[in-house]
């Protein structure tokens, strides 16, 4: 068995890959997409360069596996009786994948939205902000009704949508802090960033802070 993952520490969705591997006591090899060799080596699996990509050595014909989501897949078929994320059960499984959805496309896009605007020589959309804004205030206060008497995003416990909530979570508050009439949401982001396979993925992130475009918060 030998992982080769393509990824940076201060990627949100390379965090959601790794946040896997975490959990389930897995090594890895990083390939830290930092320079144009990495690069050049991710675009022969992937060319449009775009990261997480996990090469499994040992995998069928050694095709890559290719998106956060279907690495965390790929892992649970492997390594189902590791910390398994998928539950066995097909409608628990369907909630799995769902809230999987909501935080990579409701959190994690918006947030991205506002993040882009800030990159240097990128002149700031403010309608385009405050729009990703509101769909982050709407998200927050659905998530805030969905985790009355849940620790984690769904019954199953700790899951593929707890992989995907930690990092969007995470950079969400940085961006658009989630306020305080929100408690069960702003408990479940401290329990996230608590998990220590999350916290490994935090401290891990630490050195490249100054890469956030908006500054980073001097917290967390």
């Amino acid at each position: 068995m030998s992982y080769q993952l393509f990824a940076h520490p201060f990627s949100s969705y390379s965090w959601k890959a790794m946040i896997a591997f975490h959990e389930k006591g897995l090594a890895y090899d990083l390939q830290m997409v930092e320079d144009q060799d990495v690069m050049a080596r991710l675009r022969r699996h992937w060319p449009l360069g775009k990261f997480p990509v996990l090469v499994d050595s040992d995998g069928e014909g050694g095709a890559p596996v290719i998106e956060a989501t279907t690495i965390i897949e790929y892992l649970d078929l492997r390594h189902g009786e590791r910390a398994p994320l998928i539950p066995a059960n097909a409608v628990d499984a369907l909630d799995v994948r769902f809230m999987d959805r909501v935080f990579d496309n409701h959190v994690m896009t918006p947030v991205q939205a506002i993040v882009t605007e800030a990159l240097p020589g990128i002149t700031p959309d403010p309608a385009r902000v405050e729009r990703a804004g509101q769909a982050l205030d709407t998200i927050y206060g659905w998530l805030e009704v969905r985790l009355a008497g849940r620790e984690w995003a769904c019954s199953h416990g700790f899951s593929l949508a707890d992989c995907a909530a930690a990092p969007s979570l995470f950079y969400a508050d940085w961006v658009r802090p989630i306020p305080e009439s929100f408690p069960l949401l702003r408990a479940y982001r401290a329990r996230l960033n608590a998990r220590p396979s999350v916290a490994r993925c935090i401290e891990g992130a630490r050195p490249y802070r100054h890469y956030f475009p908006l500054g980073a918060p001097d917290r967390d």
